[in-house]
């Protein structure tokens, strides 16, 4: 079972280490060329660079929220539940 957590792990690394780069350029790098450039069409508009990662950040926050907020009313039911149990 390591080496597919090795394997699965390097492809991992490899593509947040793609998109690292890719996102770097687009955002830091890309207006430094001129807008002439062929390079800029490689890439979304830069009102996307903003975009893009606040929309991700939303998105996670509430997944998060979500699966926090489930787990807390599911155990609050067995709590009572058992509570129930206990006094039957």
């Amino acid at each position: 079972m390591g080496g597919i957590d090795r394997a699965l792990g390097g492809v991992m690394l490899l593509a947040a280490s793609a998109v690292f780069t890719y996102y770097t350029t687009w955002a830091i790098i890309l207006p430094f060329f001129d807008s002439s450039n062929p390079i800029h069409g490689w890439f979304p508009s830069r009102e996307w660079a903003v975009r893009l990662p606040a929309f991700i950040l939303v998105v996670g926050l509430s997944a998060i929220g979500l699966f926090l907020g489930s787990t807390i009313i599911r155990e609050n039911r067995k709590k009572a539940e058992q509570g129930r149990l206990r006094t039957a």
